[in-house]
C-alpha cells in the first residue's frame, strides 16, 4: 500500500475529473459512513464519500468515549448484541491500540444486595467476551474501592465490582479511519452537501449532485450504488429520494458534562447502573479531566448543535452527588457537549414501538441503501453488513471484507499546530482544530475560545483566507462554542 495524501484539494481534483461511476459513494462522515468507506476500499473498491459538515461533527464526536459491549443491554437480556458489540470491542483493540485502552470500572454497592446481583451480571460479561475478554471483573471490599476511587460517597458505601471495559477518543478515531480510507484509495471529502440524487431510466439511483460549500461550485458523479449513512439526518435524505418515505428514527439526545480532575483523580471509571430516568450513568476520566454522562431524552427533530436542557444537567448533578463526595455545581463545569442518537422505530409504522441499538439496513425501491442505529462500538459490523448489501445493489464483483484484522492507521507524533491539521488532516475551520482534531472544546470552552484568534490565523496563512475570513471564523466558532457551554 502505497502512502497516499491526505488532502482535500487532490480529492476534489479526481472526482471532477472521473467520468466512470465509482462502484461505491458514501453520503455521511460519521463512524458509520467513515466505517464503510475504510471496507469497501480495502476490498478494493472506488470509493467516494461526501460529508456536508466536517467528519465526526456530529454523533460521532459526542459519545461516552467507550468502546464497550453495553451493561445495559445486558439487564435488558440482548445477549446477542452484547455478544457482538465484546467481539468488536475486542478487534478494535487489536487493530487500534494506538487509540483503544482498558478502563476499570467500579460499580459501588451501598446495598446489601448489589455485590451478589452485580458480581454475577459481570461474570457474565467476562463469560460473553470469551478471547476477546479485557480482564476479570471481581468483588472488591469497601477499602479496595476507596483506594480506586478516594472522592466517591463514603456514606452507606458496602464494596464494589469491578469490571473491565475499552475506552477511546472517538473524534481522532474517526479522523484516523479516514486516514486509512484515504491510503487504500477512498476519495473522501468534507464540507461538500449532497443536494440530489440521479436516477436512471428505471428510476433506480445511478448517482448524485453536490455543492461545494467553500466555493459554491456544483458537483455531479455517478456510481453503482449510493449508501445512505447520514445517522440522525437519514430520514432528510430518504424524502429526497422518495417523498412519501415514513421516518425510521426516534433520535433521543445524550448530554455529557467535562468537570475538572479532582473529581475523579484516579484511573478508574464509575459505572451507575440505574439512574432515576432508567439509565445507566458514568464518570469516567478522559484526557486529564471528569466526563459524567449521558442522559436519554427522546427530541422531535434532530440538530447540527443540539442543546443540553437544565433538567438533563440536573439529573447529571444528582445523580453524581449521590455518588461522588463533592457534589458538582454549575461553576464546576468547563464544557457541555450533547449527541443525538439515530435510534431506530421497531417498524415504520409505528411511532411508539420499541428503539432498537442495533442496526438496521433498508433499500429503497430506487435502489438507496440507509444504514441507521447501532452505536460506536459496531461500526466495523455494521460497515461490512453495509458494503455486503452495496455489492448485491450495484452488481459489483465480490471481494471478502478484509477490516477483521486491518490495522487503523497512525499518523504518528505530530505538532498540535493548526498549520499541522491543516495540511495533513483536511481541517478547515477553527471549529475542526479546536473541536476534533485537538479535543480542547469538548474539554474546556473557555481555554479553547481563548486559543481560537491563534487558530484562526494559522489555518488564514495556511490556507490563503484574509482576514475577513479570520473574523467570520472566529465569529462561527463563538456560536457554536455556546452550545457547549452550561445552560442557564
Amino acid at each position: 500500500m502505497t502512502d497516499r495524501p491526505f488532502k482535500r484539494d487532490i480529492f476534489l481534483q479526481r472526482v471532477a475529473a472521473r467520468s466512470d461511476p465509482w462502484d461505491i459513494a458514501v453520503i455521511g462522515g460519521g463512524a458509520t459512513g467513515m466505517g464503510i468507506a475504510v471496507d469497501a476500499a480495502s476490498r478494493g473498491y472506488s470509493v467516494v464519500l461526501l460529508e456536508q459538515h466536517d467528519f465526526g461533527k456530529g454523533t460521532s464526536s459526542r459519545s461516552t468515549k467507550l468502546v464497550h459491549g453495553g451493561v445495559r443491554y445486558l439487564q435488558q437480556g440482548n445477549i446477542s448484541l452484547v455478544m457482538e458489540a465484546l467481539k468488536e470491542r475486542g478487534l478494535l483493540r487489536q487493530n487500534a491500540p494506538h487509540l483503544v485502552q482498558d478502563l476499570e470500572f467500579v460499580v459501588p454497592n451501598y446495598l446489601w444486595w448489589e455485590a451478589p446481583f452485580y458480581g454475577i451480571g459481570m461474570k457474565v460479561y467476562d463469560l460473553l467476551a470469551g478471547k476477546f475478554g479485557f480482564g476479570p471483573s471481581q468483588v472488591l471490599s469497601r477499602e479496595e474501592v476507596l483506594e480506586r476511587i478516594p472522592t466517591l460517597s463514603q456514606d452507606g458505601l458496602r464494596g464494589g465490582v469491578k469490571y473491565h471495559d475499552g475506552q477511546f477518543d472517538d473524534a481522532r478515531l474517526l479522523i484516523d479511519l479516514a486516514s486509512t480510507a484515504a491510503q487504500h484509495g477512498a476519495c473522501l471529502l468534507n464540507y461538500t452537501r449532497v443536494v440530489s440524487l440521479q436516477k436512471d431510466s428505471d428510476g433506480f439511483v445511478c448517482g448524485l449532485g453536490f455543492k461545494d460549500e467553500e466555493t459554491g461550485t456544483d458537483y455531479q458523479l455517478s456510481a453503482r450504488s449510493v449508501i445512505n449513512a447520514t445517522g440522525p439526518f437519514c430520514d432528510e435524505l430518504r424524502r429526497t429520494d422518495d417523498p412519501k418515505s415514513k421516518p425510521i428514527l426516534a433520535p433521543s439526545q445524550g448530554v455529557h458534562i467535562v468537570l475538572p480532575k479532582e473529581f475523579l483523580p484516579g484511573d478508574t471509571a464509575i459505572m451507575v447502573p440505574h439512574t432515576r430516568d432508567g439509565r445507566v450513568m458514568f464518570a469516567i476520566p478522559w484526557h486529564g479531566h471528569t466526563l459524567i454522562g449521558t442522559t436519554d431524552t427522546p427530541i422531535p427533530a434532530s440538530t447540527f448543535e443540539p442543546d443540553a436542557t437544565p433538567e438533563e444537567i440536573e439529573l447529571i448533578f444528582e445523580t453524581a452527588s449521590d455518588y461522588l463526595a463533592k457534589r458538582p455545581t454549575h461553576s464546576d463545569v468547563l464544557s457541555v457537549f450533547t449527541g443525538i442518537r439515530p435510534l431506530v422505530k421497531a417498524s415504520a409504522d409505528s411511532s411508539t414501538s420499541s428503539l432498537s441499538r442495533e442496526h438496521t439496513i433498508e433499500i429503497s425501491g430506487s435502489g438507496l441503501l440507509t444504514i441507521a442505529g447501532g452505536k460506536w462500538t459496531t461500526y466495523r459490523n455494521m460497515a461490512e453488513d453495509a458494503v455486503d448489501h452495496a455489492i448485491v445493489l450495484g452488481r459489483l464483483e465480490d471481494q471478502p471484507c478484509v477490516t477483521r484484522n486491518l490495522p487503523i492507521h497512525n499518523p504518528g507524533h505530530h505538532d498540535s499546530g493548526a498549520g499541522w491539521f491543516a495540511r495533513n488532516e483536511m481541517a478547515r475551520t477553527v471549529e475542526d482544530v479546536l473541536a476534533r482534531r485537538t479535543r480542547l472544546l469538548f474539554l474546556d470552552v473557555r481555554a479553547a475560545l481563548e486559543r481560537a484568534p491563534v487558530v484562526a490565523r494559522e489555518l488564514a496563512q495556511e490556507l490563503g483566507r484574509d482576514e475577513a475570513w479570520q473574523r467570520s471564523q472566529l465569529a462561527a466558532f463563538e456560536e457554536t462554542a455556546r452550545h457547549f457551554r452550561i445552560p442557564s
